[in-house]
């Protein structure tokens, strides 16, 4: 397959193809929830909730104002505080360890393997047991990311978890529908740990009209706890057991996602059809100046070893390229550029470059391209035959 010589544009995400055939859907739920005047939790979350628990396989769904808010709210939820500490990933968007400090907490940091972005469970063990025993007390939760779309290696890193008594917060912002071959049979991103937390920003595979999130358990305790903290710790109404905060979900935005997670499945197929069709033009062309991702569960069988999300391709000549492509109006984009061991609100923290360097490598290295699911095969070729024109030229 070649590309038109013609110059075109492809954006790094157009939603606008995916939200026309729904525009009736939307102006019916939207006027819905006007003409009931009920804008915020109410029958159109909690009918989000239960769809969204049956889709992810748990047994409590918590919809929240976002996806920060979702994993803040968890942290509140398992008693993280001052004093404490968090392990987590330093390649990742901030809010995975902004929220650690947000809770008085500090943010401890394992690296990542470098074929899948994420968590490495090796990196993790020998973090905890190079912990002192008053240090590893401290320790209050692990914040495995499953970043671009892809599950981070849950069976090792819940084994760890398991040994040194730590609930895992899942961070599947990014990773909503993605499946992981767990010993007990297949799960979904955001099911495997102690809470799950999801992001509906309207760039995700599932985006809303604005911020949303949502919060998994399978906990009862823990989900009516976390059900009170969300509404500014009152049960009854009024009644304030604990400080909570405001983490409510719009009945809009709830409105908006329950037209959209019929298609999603659809979406999510899409998505890795296209992710297919650039690794054959990668290889088609000959592309060894680059590393291509790769869905490390797919030889497992499942249905969604990687959602995409994001699909993200390595080479040092990241910069340059970016802007070559920039140039021929292809959207492309840096997630992200500098890891969080490393960001100026995190100097006190004590870290220093070199000590994370498969992360530091990552955040030089990653491209992301167009991957949504109306990218059409002729906007793929002339991507990848730009790619191409611009290592022949290097």
């Amino acid at each position: 397959m070649k590309s038109d010589t013609h110059s075109m544009t492809v954006p790094l995400l157009d939603l606008k193809p995916q939200l026309a055939p729904l525009r009736e859907e939307f102006q019916a739920a939207i006027m819905e929830v006007v003409d009931s005047g009920a804008f915020i939790l109410g029958a159109k979350v909690e009918a989000f909730e239960a769809a969204m628990a049956d889709y992810l396989g748990a047994a409590h769904a918590i919809g929240v104002s976002s996806g920060t808010d979702a994993l803040l709210l968890a942290l509140i939820a398992l008693e993280v505080g001052p004093g404490d500490l968090v392990i987590t990933t330093p390649f990742s968007f901030f809010a995975s360890a902004g929220v650690v400090d947000r809770r008085g907490a500090r943010p401890l940091f394992a690296d990542i393997d470098p074929v899948t972005f994420n968590l490495q469970p090796e990196s993790l063990k020998a973090l905890l047991e190079g912990l002192s025993a008053k240090e590893r007390k401290r320790v209050k939760a692990i914040i495995p990311v499953h970043l671009y779309g892809q599950c981070a290696d849950m069976g090792p890193i819940r084994e760890i978890a398991e040994t040194y008594g730590l609930p895992l917060v899942e961070d599947a912002a990014q990773a909503i529908g993605a499946e992981y071959p767990a010993a007990e049979g297949t799960r979904r991103a955001g099911t495997m740990g102690a809470v799950g937390c999801y992001s509906f920003f309207p760039t995700k595979n599932l985006g809303a009209m604005g911020d949303a999130g949502l919060i998994t358990t399978q906990d009862t305790a823990l989900a009516e706890k976390i059900r009170i903290q969300r509404v500014h710790g009152a049960h009854p109404k009024y009644f304030h057991k604990v400080v909570g905060g405001n983490f409510r979900m719009d009945a809009l935005q709830a409105a908006v996602l329950l037209v959209k997670l019929p298609h999603l499945e659809r979406w999510h197929q899409e998505r890795q059809a296209n992710a297919d069709r650039y690794l054959q033009l990668i290889e088609e062309r000959g592309l060894r100046q680059i590393v291509a991702p790769r869905a490390v569960y797919r030889a497992s069988g499942l249905n969604h070893p990687h959602i995409f999300n994001q699909f993200v391709i390595r080479t040092p000549e990241r910069d340059r390229l970016r802007a070559f492509l920039g140039q021929n109006r292809i959207g492309a984009e840096i997630y992200y550029p500098l890891p969080l061991h490393l960001q100026e609100c995190f100097a006190h923290l004590g870290y220093r470059e070199g000590d994370f360097p498969e992360s530091e490598r990552a955040a030089k290295e990653v491209l992301a391209l167009p991957i949504y699911a109306e990218l059409t095969a002729e906007m793929q070729a002339y991507t990848v035959d730009k790619i191409k024109e611009f290592f022949d030229e290097v």
